[in-house]
């Protein structure tokens, strides 16, 4: 397999508090690759530094590669010019823009963007086209508009930060079909989750934990691992030290 992706040895310090510890990580081009963790494990920070959201253009050490170009120190504009985007766990809301100028916008260089067939694959059908993308929308409708229009910009990788959220899909295949789509139309998809069920949808899955990948692997074996480690871990659950 071609890696679009490779994290090497990433640490990274906020306020001198160790976030990332040492992260090793490659994601393979074309594929889905499951982030699995319990909350404060680094998911999320992990895939700001990816993205270079705010101050996080760089690791305090280690290299971030984008196939051959380190992304280290590069604005999220450049970034997303080699063709990466990031879907927020929380949906962004934008006054006056209607959610087909967001998704023709978001499509701009995709010669082949269907608005309508964006929609669609994420359960909204065209009369959204007409609605404003703000609070006039629920939250779940707003996360659904987002992932439509990483449909539409058709990215070479797309990182998913909890794509779950918010929403309430019917069932699995739901979300399932929505991934294979942007899989098939040659997106590669890192998914940011802390649900063993949702990390099971992808090709491939890395379970971190307290700043660190400590196995990359099989979704199924590494979803079983979440849930007989994470549930009983001290380092998340302070508590159970001591057997109480």
């Amino acid at each position: 397999m071609e890696p679009i992706l490779t994290v090497n040895n990433v640490k990274l310090s906020l306020d001198e508090k160790p976030i990332l510890k040492g992260v090793n990580l490659i994601i393979n081009k074309g594929e889905i690759h499951a982030i699995l963790g319990p909350n404060g494990a680094g998911k999320s920070t992990l895939a700001n530094l990816i993205m270079g959201i705010g101050d996080l253009k760089s690791p305090t050490e280690g290299e971030i590669i984008f196939k051959d170009k380190i992304l280290n120190g590069l604005e999220i504009s450049e970034r997303a010019k080699l063709g990466i985007t990031l879907a927020w766990q929380e949906p962004a809301r934008f006054e006056g823009i209607t959610v087909e100028e967001y998704l023709k916008l978001a499509g701009r260089n995709n010669p082949d963007l269907d608005v309508e067939e964006c929609l669609k694959f994420v359960g909204l059908d065209s009369s959204y086209l007409f609605r404003y993308v703000d609070d006039t929308l629920s939250g779940g409708e707003r996360k659904r508009v987002e992932l439509a229009s990483i449909l539409a910009m058709k990215p070479e990788l797309a990182i998913l930060d909890e794509p779950d959220s918010g929403i309430d899909f019917a069932s699995m295949e739901d979300i399932a079909r929505m991934l294979k789509t942007m899989k098939d139309r040659g997106t590669t998809i890192l998914m940011i989750t802390h649900r063993e069920e949702i990390a099971e949808i992808s090709d491939r899955a890395s379970l971190m934990c307290d700043g660190r990948v400590i196995q990359t692997g099989n979704p199924k074996e590494v979803g079983e691992k979440f849930k007989n480690m994470c549930i009983t871990c001290e380092v998340k659950n302070p508590q159970l030290v001591g057997g109480k």
